[in-house]
């Protein structure tokens, strides 16, 4: 008997990356009003509008809850009972990889400076930092993180890795994550790409920052909570530290709030994911999971559920 399915995607614009079948059904819904059917197959949330969204779903009967996003923290807080849900890995790893870089590049040779020497007519040389010949400690190293590896390493950077457990994979030795007091000391920049959960909670705190050498950079591409921001602005403030957020506690920052002006620190507003690279890669993931329920086959990267 053939399978047909519906698919509920937020917006029109993965439609492009989809192939048509006389099997799949393919309806739009933003999770504002009610469900277009009381059967949604496959669901693709609205992306980046939290997980409080989540909770439209109380009143439809879904096959898969397909993310865009490869965090989950805060969903089973509002993902109603029962329900299978599948994260978007294999999707932000390039795009998230790319801004790491550009960050601690702009960091380095001192951008922000520049570009405000530029806003202001002004004509200044003085050597800089350079990423090559750096010590780099990646803190989580699942997808993104190995994507980031994959980019620090032609610049003739040494990388070390650390996980939650100490292990060995085919590129080498990988730290236990309880060994970072040891590491920090010895790197000048420290990438951090952890999930967000209770072990990870203000993993970045005054003892993590203290731990790091002067003139030390740490860049934040996990979530905002991840680093206590009360110890961010104090390092940061003392200039001992600097600092790369593409994520902040709170989130959105405050106008007001002391990061936005301290020296050394450059801010992006959450957007490692979210580059022209995200949308191919999410419809290809999302066509393997149309193809997987066609065939009868269980989802791919189900996190919650199943």
């Amino acid at each position: 008997m053939t399978r047909k399915i519906t698919v509920s995607l937020p917006d029109p614009t993965l439609r492009d990356y989809l192939q048509p079948h006389p099997d799949v059904t393919v309806l739009e819904w933003d999770f504002t009003g009610a469900s277009p059917q009381p059967r949604l197959d496959i669901v693709v949330p609205p992306y980046m509008r939290g997980p409080q969204v989540l909770g439209a779903l109380d009143a439809v009967d879904t096959g898969l809850v397909q993310s865009q996003s490869i965090g989950y923290d805060g969903v089973t807080d509002f993902l109603p009972a029962g329900r299978v849900f599948a994260n978007a890995a294999g999707v932000h790893e390039t795009s998230t990889a790319e801004l790491t870089l550009a960050l601690i590049l702009a960091s380095q040779r001192e951008l922000p400076r520049i570009l405000k020497n530029q806003q202001d007519g002004r004509w200044e040389t003085r050597p800089t930092a350079s990423l090559a010949d750096r010590r780099v400690l990646i803190v989580g190293y699942g997808g993104v993180g190995k994507a980031i590896e994959d980019r620090l390493l032609p610049f003739e950077t040494s990388v070390t890795r650390v996980a939650s457990r100490e292990r060995t994979d085919p590129r080498g030795h990988v730290h236990g994550i309880a060994e970072l007091p040891a590491l920090l000391p010895e790197h000048d920049i420290v990438v951090v790409g952890v999930p967000l959960s209770d072990s990870t909670r203000h993993l970045i705190d005054d003892a993590f920052l203290a731990a790091m050498p002067d003139g030390a950079l740490v860049v934040n591409v996990a979530r905002g909570p991840v680093a206590d921001t009360d110890a961010l602005v104090k390092h940061t403030g003392s200039g001992r530290i600097r600092a790369a957020l593409d994520v902040t506690d709170p989130e959105p920052l405050p106008q007001d709030h002391p990061l936005w002006r301290t020296p050394g620190v450059i801010i992006s507003p959450h957007v490692g994911g979210a580059s022209s690279a995200m949308r191919p890669r999410m419809g290809r993931l999302l066509q393997r999971q149309i193809d997987l329920m066609l065939a009868g086959e269980p989802p791919v990267n189900v996190v919650l559920g199943g």
